[in-house]
C-alpha cells in the first residue's frame, strides 16, 4: 500500500497521439491536510474513495489506500468536498515497461498538464518520453490536493 511516484510537467501535446486510453476525472477532497488526504473521484462512471498519508521527505512515496464506490456515492460525496473540484482528462501512455498517466486540467487549472509514473522502487530507471519536462516530484504545489486549494490560474509566472 505504499505508492512510489514521480511527477513531471509536460511540454507538448505529443502524448495525446501516443495514448492508449483516455478518461474524464472529476475529483474533490473531503480532507486535504498534509498528513492525510481523503479524495473522492469519479473516473468516467466509476467512483473511488482514496486515503493518502504523509509523503516521504523527497516526495517519492507515501501510504495510499483506495476503494471503488458507486457512481451515486461518489456524486453525493463530491457535494461535501472542500473547494475547488478538479476536472481533468487522464491519458495513459506506455513508455518502455511503464505507463505514464498524463493529466490535462480544465476550469481554474486550465493550461496545467502533469505526467505521473508509478514505480516499484524509488531508484528504478524508466524511459523518458520527449514530451516530458521538468520534474516536480515532491513540490507540494503540484499535488492535486493543493491544486484544488490554489488553482493554477492564480499562480504567478
Amino acid at each position: 500500500m505504499i505508492e512510489i511516484e514521480r511527477k513531471f510537467l509536460v511540454i507538448s501535446d505529443d502524448f495525446k497521439k501516443e495514448a492508449f486510453k483516455k478518461s474524464r476525472i472529476i475529483q474533490g477532497f473531503l480532507n486535504s491536510h498534509k498528513e492525510r488526504t481523503v479524495r473522492v473521484r469519479l473516473k468516467d462512471n466509476i467512483g473511488f474513495i482514496t486515503v493518502k498519508g504523509l509523503s516521504s521527505e523527497d516526495g517519492l512515496s507515501r501510504f495510499e489506500w483506495e476503494k471503488e464506490i458507486s457512481k451515486q456515492e461518489a456524486e453525493s460525496l463530491l457535494k461535501l468536498c472542500e473547494p475547488t473540484i478538479i476536472d481533468k482528462t487522464r491519458y495513459e501512455v506506455k513508455a518502455g515497461k511503464h505507463i505514464f498517466e498524463v493529466d490535462e486540467f480544465f476550469g481554474d487549472n486550465e493550461g496545467l498538464v502533469i505526467a505521473e509514473i508509478e514505480l516499484e522502487q524509488e531508484n528504478e530507471t524508466f524511459k523518458k518520453p520527449s514530451w516530458l519536462g521538468e520534474e516536480v516530484t515532491g513540490k507540494v504545489k503540484y499535488y492535486n490536493s493543493q491544486i484544488s486549494k490554489q488553482p493554477f490560474k492564480f499562480w504567478k509566472s
